[in-house]
């Protein structure tokens, strides 16, 4: 490998390639990912997924997912099996490899033993004031507790008793005994056990103690063999603690922790607590509207697993936090559904056009090819053409500015995959809207061009007013106003009030009448869109707009 080629990879990679070179860990490489059953993944987390499988796919490891159940207050059996959907959809396979960390709390229970008998841990009876006030400040250190030198014997007394359920909640707690002075406040005797009187989704009613998250993720990375324990930034200041978890409870191996920057994404809050305020106050209709960040909300709306790993890939892994344009996001979505989506005609606001030089009862079938993009155009399908037909209101003006190309009176346009029309009257009510546009069509213009090699600068789509099917359409855009939704403090006072628009009647080629959940088209000029996965059923058609046509990252790429 040269120079060159190493300055590519990011500083995980080399890492890892260093620790195989110098035969770390028998040159295994396994990597977690540990997610809370406390809420539906978000876009950040897909980038941490795509990294832990990325990675053991890399190097030829393996990658366990494991669900850091140590919560039960929170935590949900819905939650666990949407992030096993999720994490499927990306792409991603954890085999046999599923763990949770209550499958742990009887090895925890007795790592805990070992800290207490090594004289590195004791129960506390401190309540949560005081023990906030003994802790100190960042420069100031904190106060030793009463109890902290409580002997051995009464230490494991207090916590067999903690067990047994002999203690209310917040009676005590079982600290680690550190350094009270450090000016890393995560080792200032930290938690790692507090009593809680809750039924567990799978130790049903066994413990009424529960380990604290520090503590229970670090020795079951160890359990687990984790060669390289890979999380976001904010974890860095934990590192000290989570070697000295795995190294004082004699774990059975030393993984390393390593931190790399997470997401942050304009116009998107991926706070858990935020997005769960987002459902329970009715704000979206639930973790899967398509306005939210969650990867259930970005499939129903239409993204696709390859666009979400092409956005990670782009991102890259860094050290620094920084902010990502959505509009990156949104161009990688573009580049996959172009090359894939098939191409349809909707008309969301129809306008009728009468061509009355074209027969009156008859139907003709026309080919429109599927996709452009594809070789041979991804294969036709059939059109049908009649006297009768819709454009969109927005293609019709009677009196237009300069450089209007759309229809309007003695103006001519090509209809796309049919014929020539010419404009040679229209209709109104009595305030003057127009009900109706009378046209003439070219019978030598079949396909959309001219025998006699005349060129028009206007297209417009169409659907065929007799065979049209109707449908709902849904237009989404950014759920927040403003790129920071924390602006002004309260971010829900960002809401856009317009990030959904429903057109309840719109107009689709009747070849639309057979799309499925998981299909995916382009609705010429209208953008990407996809059938809704719960309300697009039984005869009932719902589209979703996946994203518009508009490419503004291609645009601030290129003047970069």
């Amino acid at each position: 490998m040269d120079e060159n080629t190493n300055l590519l990879k990011n500083f995980i990679q080399r890492i890892i390639e260093e620790d195989i070179s110098a035969g770390k860990n028998s040159g295994r490489v396994v990597t977690r990912f540990p997610p809370e059953p406390n809420g539906y993944l978000h876009i950040g987390h897909a980038k941490s997924i795509c990294l832990n499988f990325g990675l053991a796919r890399q190097y030829g490891g393996v990658t366990h997912l494991r669900f850091d159940d140590t919560n039960p207050e929170k935590e949900e059996v819905e939650y666990i099996e949407s992030i096993k959907t999720d994490v499927k959809w990306l792409g991603f396979d954890w085999g046999d490899k599923m763990f949770f960390a209550s499958d742990y709390f009887d090895k925890l229970y007795e790592y805990a033993l070992v800290l207490i008998k090594k004289g590195l841990a004791y129960v506390d009876t401190l309540d949560a004031e005081k023990t906030r006030e003994y802790r100190g400040t960042l420069t100031e250190p904190g106060k030793e507790s009463p109890d902290r030198n409580r002997t051995v014997d009464e230490n494991l007394e207090l916590f067999e008793k903690m067990r047994n359920g002999d203690f209310k909640e917040g009676d005590c707690v079982l600290r680690a005994k550190i350094d009270m002075a450090s000016p890393n406040l995560n080792m200032r005797d930290p938690v790692i056990y507090r009593i809680k009187f809750a039924h567990h989704h799978r130790t049903g009613d066994k413990w009424c103690i529960y380990p604290m998250y520090d503590y229970a993720h670090a020795l079951s990375d160890a359990i687990e063999g984790i060669t390289h324990s890979i999380c976001t930034l904010e974890f860095e200041d934990h590192r000290p603690l989570y070697d000295w978890v795995v190294r004082e409870a004699d774990a059975p191996c030393r993984p390393q922790q390593i931190e790399f920057a997470r997401l942050n994404l304009t116009y998107v809050v991926m706070s858990k607590r935020k997005l769960l305020r987002l459902v329970k106050e009715g704000y979206v209709s639930g973790w899967d509207d398509p306005r939210m960040p969650t990867i259930s909300g970005l499939r129903r709306r239409g993204y696709t697993p390859e666009a979400i790993r092409e956005f990670a890939a782009r991102i890259g892994v860094a050290k620094a936090d920084s902010t990502v344009d959505y509009a990156l996001l949104e161009y990688c979505l573009r580049e996959d559904l172009n090359r894939n989506a098939d191409r349809r005609m909707v008309v969301l606001d129809p306008l009728k056009v009468i061509i009355r030089n074209y027969p009156e009862n008859k139907t003709e079938w026309l080919d429109g090819e599927n996709n452009p993009e594809q070789p041979d155009g991804g294969g036709s399908r059939k059109i049908p053409f009649s006297r009768e037909i819709f454009i969109e209101r927005e293609d019709f003006m009677i009196d237009p500015p300069k450089k209007y190309f759309r229809l309007s009176p003695g103006n001519e346009i090509r209809l796309k995959h049919a014929y020539y029309v010419k404009c040679v009257d229209y209709k109104t009510d009595g305030s003057g809207n127009v009900t109706e546009v009378i046209c003439e069509y070219d019978p030598k213009s079949r396909g959309g061009w001219s025998e006699d090699g005349r060129k028009v600068k206007g297209t417009s789509h169409w659907v065929s007013a007799a065979d049209a099917v109707e449908c709902e359409v849904r237009l989404y855009s950014t759920l927040f106003i403003k790129p920071d939704p924390e602006e002004g403090g309260e971010f829900v006072h960002n809401i856009n009030p317009s990030s959904l628009q429903i057109i309840e009647k719109a107009l689709a080629e009747p070849s639309l009448a057979e799309a499925r959940p998981g299909m995916r088209f382009q609705f010429l000029r209208q953008g990407y869109f996809c059938p809704d996965s719960l309300d697009s059923r039984d005869g009932r058609l719902v589209f979703n707009r996946t994203v518009t046509l508009k490419d503004t990252w291609g645009k601030i790429s290129s003047r970069n």
